[in-house]
């Protein structure tokens, strides 16, 4: 316990130190170590990002459409794994960017994307490792005597049988409707192109619109993403729950 109120402190206040002051002492002044640095694992998303939820205290999401009881969010989407030499390519550019534009957040975990650049390894794993989305339309919202109609319809009209790459060849930057966040993505422009709405995968974030700031330091660093996955399906998730609409098995 000695120890601890040496390296810390004893707890008390700045007024009780005051009301009640120590008699002088010939003891040698007390030695303070640095404590250690933060384990790396502390940028495990699921530790980190609650720690940057008891800092900023913040909601950082916003519903397209208000809750109403009964109502189920339905989001139909390709899902997306990028593979291991484009993380690499992708997180150099992300390095880049981010030491010019400093208040960028990893999409869906929330982190400051210029604390994980400082990681090679926790920037591909956290930023780049997990499943992306192209979203095929907005996320609307159905009953739930719909769904059963709405699963059958998409797997009729969405049947597709054979594989293919899907290529990232462009950065871009999107604002969402209302003008409350930014983000930077990277887009498809070329095999497998849905032509509206433009699709595309979201990897950073900003509050606000900057998109005109970010645009200019995107053209400036690099034109051309280097990024390719192979289609392997369409999912749609309804609730909390996902349903296969068409699933494309390898290719041998």
């Amino acid at each position: 316990m000695e120890a601890l109120k040496s390296c810390y402190g004893d707890g008390s206040s700045d007024s009780d130190s005051e009301s009640a002051p120590s008699a002088p002492t010939s003891a040698p002044p007390a030695v303070f170590t640095p404590l250690p640095p933060p384990p790396i694992s502390l940028l495990d998303p699921s530790t980190f990002l609650g720690i940057l939820d008891m800092q900023t205290g913040q909601t950082t999401r916003v519903r397209s459409f208000p809750h109403v009881d009964g109502n189920y969010a339905l989001h139909v989407y390709i899902p997306i794994n990028i593979s291991s030499p484009s993380k690499k390519e992708l997180s150099a550019f992300l390095k880049k960017v981010s030491s010019r534009v400093p208040n960028l957040n990893v999409v869906d975990v929330d982190v400051p994307l210029n604390i994980l650049c400082q990681h090679d390894e926790k920037l591909e794993q956290v930023a780049l490792g997990r499943e992306f989305h192209i979203s095929l339309g907005r996320t609307v919202p159905i009953r739930v005597h719909q769904i059963d109609s709405v699963i059958s319809m998409l797997k009729q009209k969405l049947h597709i049988q054979r594989q293919y790459w899907i290529d990232f060849n462009k950065w871009e930057v999107f604002v969402n409707d209302d003008h409350t966040r930014t983000f930077l993505s990277v887009e498809v422009v070329q095999r497998g192109l849905i032509e509206d709405p433009r699709p595309h995968i979201s990897l950073a974030w900003s509050l606000g619109d900057i998109a005109h700031s970010l645009k200019k330091v995107v053209d400036e660093e690099m034109k051309c993403a280097a990024g390719k996955c192979k289609f392997k399906g369409i999912e749609c998730k309804i609730g909390k729950k996902a349903y296969a609409i068409c699933k494309i098995p390898d290719e041998q």
